[in-house]
């Protein structure tokens, strides 16, 4: 008898233990936890952000449905930042002080993030798979920062090193928003051409509402560019590429990185943008719709949201998918410090972007990976992955 009372105390006192942890873990009951987003739902990148969320819903709807996770449900709040600094703050703010979300998932814009970092970081928030791929992403401290894919400086530095192999290119511009997120892909392309042995020798700054780039395509048509990088807003991108080709500027070769790499961009009515390169870290959904997981994921989804999903839909099931795995392997016991070690336990093939995840104490960043893609006939075509 005194073995059973000590075995029932010894439950008790776990029992216990565990609830005072998840009462002291901000966004964490008995039956929910919160998770919170800060992204573009209305501004130049809206078409990234958009997608994201409903994809990262999808899942989380799923698995709620099902009974959550270590049975607690998942809220995912999302606050629109416009791509604006500002809005960007009061949606931080809101989500860390009214909502106390437990982890930050797929908060847009590199700027944004970077400002985000100062709130986050002292109350150890993870910030997992944001919708920029700055190595700032990864800036000390790390414990709590988590990132799904390969830098946009190294998805410009390789593709600039195709470009340049493919066709005997020989000078490098770059056209971009003069924040940390352009001055990166800046950075990118001087590398690639560096280690491509050709010459950068001219760039542009524009403003993110811009939308006259004639003067700026006649300024790097006379500097002789023959590979342009762009790191700007997706509809900017796609304006970029058709004035060039208005202009007759068809030898130079355009290149967006992840930012750009979107079926919008693709599908672009008349040919606008066939012939443009984008540089990922994930393989094209609807180039692999044949595929197993592609066709699972597009079926659950148009069942979900009565639409075809775009590409950043993909990114946003995925994301979430790898909270969820987190969330499970931190157990019942959910803490900032339990979720932290799952995540740096997670080692899987994510058959739906075409990318093997692993993370490790040292090693925050999922997948390295670099797919150099073209737009051929309205759809996003494989050239070369590195």
């Amino acid at each position: 008898m005194r073995n059973v009372f000590k075995r029932l105390a010894t439950a008790s006192a776990l029992t216990v233990t565990t609830s005072i942890a998840s009462a002291q873990t901000q966004g964490v009951t008995d039956d929910e936890i919160v998770i919170g987003s800060v992204n573009d739902l209305s501004g130049i990148f809206a078409a990234v952000g958009v997608p994201a969320t409903k994809g990262a819903n999808v899942v989380f709807d799923r698995v709620n449905a099902d009974g959550g996770v270590h049975g607690r449900t998942i809220r995912y709040v999302v606050e629109d930042n416009g791509y604006q600094m500002p809005r960007a703050m009061q949606g931080y703010n809101k989500l860390l002080n009214r909502d106390k979300v437990f982890a930050m998932l797929q908060s847009l814009g590199t700027p944004m993030n970077l400002a985000g970092f100062k709130l986050l970081d002292p109350k150890g928030i993870p910030n997992v798979a944001p919708l920029s791929a700055a190595r700032q992403m990864l800036q000390e401290p790390i414990d709590n920062k988590f990132t799904s894919f390969s830098s946009y400086f190294d998805q410009s530095r390789v593709g600039v090193k195709y470009l340049a192999g493919e066709f005997g290119s020989q000078s490098v511009c770059t056209m971009y928003l003069p924040t940390d997120f352009g001055e990166e892909i800046l950075e990118g392309s001087k590398a690639g051409a560096e280690e491509a042995g050709i010459a950068f020798v001219s760039e542009t700054t524009h403003k993110p509402d811009e939308t006259d780039f004639v003067g700026s395509l006649s300024k790097l048509k006379e500097e002789g560019c023959d590979i342009v990088t762009i790191a700007l807003g997706v509809r900017q991108a796609i304006t970029v590429v058709g004035t060039a080709k208005k202009m007759g500027l068809e030898d130079m070769k355009f290149l967006g990185t992840s930012a750009s790499f979107l079926t919008v961009v693709a599908q672009v009515p008349g040919g606008v943008t066939d012939g443009f390169y984008a540089a990922a870290s994930w393989q094209d959904l609807w180039a692999r719709a044949d595929e197993p997981a592609p066709a699972a994921f597009i079926e659950e989804y148009k069942a979900a949201t009565g639409e075809d999903p775009v590409g950043f839909a993909m990114l946003g099931y995925s994301a979430a998918e790898m909270m969820v795995k987190a969330l499970d392997a931190a157990g019942p016991d959910l803490t900032h410090e339990s979720f932290i070690a799952a995540m740096e336990s997670l080692d899987y093939q994510d058959d739906l972007i075409g990318n093997h995840m692993t993370f490790g104490p040292d090693d925050h960043q999922g997948a390295d990976a670099v797919y150099v893609n073209v737009v051929e006939n309205g759809a996003w075509k494989l050239v070369y992955e590195e």
